[in-house]
């Protein structure tokens, strides 16, 4: 087959045009998810890489994740897939006729030149499948088109950069941040923690999915340290007269969440459709939403967190596409409410089997694995989110950030919090080498890792989520 008829047949396969309601006989784009191309040339033959990747690697072949990248010598950031230990840079490929055998994507190849995945999220989740898709031919052993890169020795010196020679940056521009509360155990917990077992979720919770608008501004890459805040807290939350102090944080604490960057957009006043709404996903991160605990029990009545979430939020650096979470696509928590109709979706499998690891380093570098649990311990889903979120008519851009809310199991090493791990500070977290942690003291690292599926060559993992607690600053207001 030759390079032009991949290309055709690659392009078709996201791309089906079918007859429109409309007049005039327009016709629609299909997404790639919904229909399979057949032929050897999209379909992948064998997930083997003629490029050397090491067994349970989190980029394998199966994944081919995107993100933004710079080094040493060439400053500037730029677009790149990971495979491997290595980055592919997106740029250099392209402008190496990298992309010949994809004529589709010709026209849009300076996308790859961005400081941010914006415009090539902008594209659509058809033209994503495709690229992806084109750049699995390219790596695989048995890839039709050699001569690309596979036997390209100078293409494979300017585009492939090892991995630990690069700055990761922040994948997207990111306008507006929202963050929800979709992990059922995570809110019973906290509910009962601070109203009591009798009312531990507010009546709206199982009926909408619970959100609050977040700061953009201070979403962080991983590797980023966190500076300990400093706000209004209650020293003494029991007694009579309530009378806050300026102090830094005491309840720094951790929320294991998944972040979800939306590649769509709609116009102000129109709500998109629960059944469009995956299509306008581009693809998620992890992310550990930072959060003041003391800080927040003061100012969280009655309008929610405000002081205590803006301080800081890690993601990810590498964004794995919702085309390769699609495997891996499970059902959720069980609703036992009947949710309105512009929440229903048709496939009950729409959140994802991800394997969720947190990791705590304290400074001396003792490090333990203080929680593991599955990202399926949700509620409520991306796309329901997504569709709540517009029903207003609020308008989205590509760039926009969904967080899925702290995500809990049903036994405390499930825990995605230390509020819940040691039951808003009464109980210590025993650590490896002897020490105690109720929240985070200066010089904790945290380490986030996910990954989806067993077979240690062909993972799908997202890379890790980290961050470093530094001392908060000394205030002086006299």
């Amino acid at each position: 087959m030759s390079v032009r008829e991949i290309d055709a047949e690659c392009f078709r396969s996201a791309y089906i045009p079918k007859p429109s309601s409309a007049a005039g006989g327009r016709q629609r784009l299909v997404t790639a998810e919904h229909e399979r191309c057949s032929t050897t040339a999209c379909t992948m033959t064998s997930l083997r890489s003629w490029l050397p990747i090491p067994k349970g690697s989190h980029f394998s072949l199966a994944n081919i994740p995107f993100g933004v990248i710079s080094t040493s010598s060439r400053p500037s950031p730029r677009v790149a897939v990971a495979i491997g230990d290595y980055a592919l840079d997106l740029e250099a490929f392209a402008a190496n006729n990298g992309f010949s055998g994809l004529s589709t994507i010709q026209p849009h190849q300076n996308v790859f030149s961005q400081p941010s995945l914006n415009a090539f999220a902008a594209l659509g989740r058809p033209m994503h499948s495709v690229v992806r898709k084109y750049i699995q031919t390219v790596f695989s052993d048995d890839t039709p088109h050699p001569s690309i890169l596979k036997d390209n020795k100078d293409l494979q010196e300017q585009a492939l950069v090892p991995l630990k020679d690069i700055r990761a940056h922040l994948p997207f521009k990111i306008g507006d941040y929202t963050d929800f509360f979709a992990g059922l155990n995570h809110a019973h917990n906290c509910g009962v923690i601070f109203r009591g077992p009798t009312n531990a979720l507010q009546p709206n919770y199982k009926h909408l999915p619970v959100g609050y608008h977040g700061r953009a501004s201070s979403v962080v890459p991983s590797g980023t340290p966190i500076r300990r805040p400093n706000g209004q807290i209650l020293l003494n939350p029991t007694a009579e007269k309530k009378v806050p102090t300026l102090t830094s944080c005491k309840k720094l604490d951790i929320e294991l969440e998944l972040g979800a960057f939306v590649c769509g957009s709609n116009q102000q006043g129109t709500p998109i459709h629960i059944d469009k709404a995956e299509e306008n996903l581009f693809g998620v991160v992890l992310m550990n939403d930072w959060s003041a605990r003391d800080i927040q029990a003061w100012e969280y009545v009655p309008l929610g967190p405000f002081n205590a979430k803006n301080f800081g939020t890690t993601i990810s650096t590498w964004v794995i596409l919702a085309d390769a979470l699609a495997p891996f696509k499970t059902k959720g928590l069980e609703n036992d409410s009947e949710v309105l109709p512009y929440l229903r979706e048709r496939d009950e499998k729409s959140v994802y089997d991800i394997n969720l690891q947190v990791d705590l380093k304290t400074s001396t570098g003792n490090n333990t694995t203080i929680t593991k649990v599955n990202a399926k311990n949700l509620l409520w889903s991306f796309p329901q989110m997504l569709a709540h979120h517009t029903i207003t008519g609020c308008p989205f851009r590509p760039g926009d950030l969904l967080g899925s809310g702290t995500i809990s199991g049903n036994s405390p090493a499930e825990y995605g919090s230390l509020l819940e791990q040691s039951d808003n500070g009464k109980n210590a977290l025993a650590l490896e080498g002897g020490e105690r942690r109720t929240f985070l003291e200066d010089g904790d690292e945290i380490t986030i890792r996910g990954v989806c599926g067993t077979d240690e060559n062909a993972l799908v993992g997202f890379g890790e989520c980290v961050g470093r607690i530094e001392p908060a600053l000394e205030l002086n207001f006299d």
